[in-house]
């Protein structure tokens, strides 16, 4: 299905944003509601949804925070996420300084984390039962942990020189956070220690860093922009200002040296991108420019690129029940990219009728019933 991803004509995502749409989330529970946030703070909530059965249909904005909302961001947003374990609550964070956390049925702030800079990104762990921290990647190079428990953000972690670019919780273990900076760096956390990361993830696997020791551990030579766990956790794929995308062992934090080739990112922020996961192999669909390039991960082939966009695309989320791709660009669009429906290959043998007189003796109807006997 992921093979055949096509742009839909059939499928529409109600146009509302006046300005590029930075993010995109899709909540984990049922796969069915999508956040979206723009460059001019505001934040929209889609019904992805088909309530008509028609086979086209517009997926529509069911509520907006509009730029005349009394608690809209007032710079663009950069990151929107869905608390994980339910609708009521979602998550945004903006170049105000801000994240705020909203209830999702009255739409109004229930908190607000202020912050020194511009904040890049957030994320809150997909599987944490036993904390609430939201990891906050921000002009500083300290990383935040706010606790929506409490509702401080008294938390931070310090190693990186440069602001934090983003932010990722691992999918498999709650206290595992890696995060991605503009010093080329990208540090595994265990936030529940408080004396530094536990790696820093080194391209050359330590081998040319007996050399210099200003060149080691560095994940990328540029800004490390963009962060994505395979979905077992296993893995964590990053991508730089370098124009390189690599693959790491998570556990050992071996970079596995599958080549992606040239990946183009000229993003001075967060590049939002994502990986497959229910798919065997799973593919990674990576902003590129106005296209999205879908590499499988573990092979670093490129299998396509989609296009359709008028400008950048920023960000795109992977729905996987029914294996679909939303993505948001610079051109106020979010576009759906759908498995094009295979044709039904005939079954020739049932669909021709046999000439009856060749049919062997043996398969002949041979069935009578018993009232013909008499």
């Amino acid at each position: 299905r992921v093979l055949s991803l096509e742009l839909n004509k059939d499928r529409d995502v109600e146009r509302i944003h006046g300005s590029g749409i930075n993010t995109l989330d899709i909540e984990p529970i049922e796969g069915r509601y999508m956040l979206s946030g723009g460059s001019d703070g505001v934040i929209v909530l889609y019904d992805l949804e088909n309530l008509s059965r028609k086979p086209s249909y517009t997926c529509k904005a069911l509520c907006s925070v509009g730029r005349s909302h009394p608690d809209v961001h007032k710079f663009s947003v950069e990151t929107v996420q869905w608390y994980p374990h339910d609708t009521g609550m979602f998550t945004s964070s903006s170049f105000d300084k801000t994240l705020k956390i909203w209830d999702t049925n009255t739409l109004q702030p229930a908190d607000v984390f202020h912050f020194e800079g511009t904040v890049y990104s957030h994320h809150m762990s997909p599987v944490a039962t036993k904390h609430c921290l939201i990891a906050v990647g921000t002009k500083s190079p300290k990383v935040q942990l706010c606790d929506l428990k409490s509702g401080s953000s008294s938390h931070i972690l310090q190693g990186h020189r440069q602001e934090v670019l983003a932010v990722s919780w691992s999918p498999r273990h709650e206290y595992i956070l890696a995060t991605g900076s503009a010093d080329g760096r990208v540090k595994l956390w265990d936030v529940r220690r408080a004396s530094g990361c536990l790696s820093t993830l080194d391209q050359h696997n330590g081998e040319k860093s007996k050399a210099s020791s200003e060149a080691a551990n560095t994940a990328h030579n540029g800004r490390v922009n963009g962060l994505c766990y395979t979905n077992d956790g296993l893995h964590l794929l990053t991508i730089g200002t370098d124009d390189r995308m690599r693959l790491w062992n998570s556990s050992t934090g071996e970079n596995t040296l599958v080549n992606y080739g040239k990946v183009c990112n000229e993003s001075r922020k967060g590049l939002k991108f994502a990986i497959s996961y229910g798919c065997n192999p799973e593919f990674a669909f990576v902003p590129y420019g106005s296209t999205i390039a879908v590499y499988t991960v573990f092979t670093g082939e490129l299998i396509t690129m989609l296009r359709g966009h008028y400008s950048t695309v920023n960000c795109c989320v992977f729905q996987p029940h029914f294996q679909e791709l939303y993505s948001g660009s610079k051109d106020c669009n979010i576009l759906a990219w759908i498995p094009t429906p295979r044709e039904p290959v005939p079954d020739d043998t049932s669909e021709m009728p046999l000439p009856q007189q060749h049919l062997n003796p043996a398969y002949e109807d041979a069935w009578s019933s018993s009232d013909d006997e008499g």
